[in-house]
């Protein structure tokens, strides 16, 4: 991939969300093994991993931001998310209700997940992302797997494309990487 700085979009609805942004935006596909591919293919990129994701900490809630202060992976290692408190700044100077601190990654839904987290997603760990966010689209309150999830989904994914100046921004300066 010739591009310095690329959006990694896992789902083909983020993909379309983040439609506007002047930054490349990628298509890497769900879970592990397709994002290991895709971080192949996207090669030296600087990569801002955005879609949606599953909210767990209490106070975040459907619709809110989650920006990743670090990824924690499956078997508990970590790496730091650089401009993460930038990023967070911005998208509150933007209007949204957003976190910053840990998002885990885990290889199959449903996998249990560590106390900490903010989030959960399924892509971010091994797309080895310099910045992530995330709208949630399901929390314990409002379970992925009941008739709310179009609803909530959908208020995810405007979120997401409400974001994308903000996304852009990031990516255009590199003092915030």
């Amino acid at each position: 991939m010739a591009a310095e700085v690329c959006i990694a979009a896992p789902l083909w609805v983020e993909r379309l969300a983040l439609r506007t942004a002047r930054t490349a935006v990628v298509h890497t596909g769900m879970g592990e093994r397709r994002s290991v591919r895709a971080r192949d293919r996207l090669g030296e990129a600087t990569v801002l991993v955005a879609g949606v994701a599953g909210g767990l900490a209490p106070e975040v809630r459907v619709g809110d931001l989650v920006v990743a202060g670090e990824v924690w992976s499956p078997d508990g290692g970590a790496v730091p998310c650089h401009g993460s408190e930038w990023l967070a700044e911005r998208l509150r100077d933007a209007g949204f209700t957003v976190h910053r601190g840990p998002i885990v990654s885990v290889a199959r839904l449903g996998a249990a997940t560590p106390d900490g987290a903010l989030a959960v997603d399924m892509e971010s760990w091994w797309l080895a992302p310099a910045a992530v966010v995330r709208a949630i689209s399901d929390t314990a309150e409002a379970p992925m797997y009941s008739p709310a999830i179009v609803r909530n989904g959908t208020l995810a994914l405007r979120a997401l494309r409400r974001a994308v100046p903000v996304l852009d921004a990031w990516a255009q300066d590199p003092t915030h990487r």
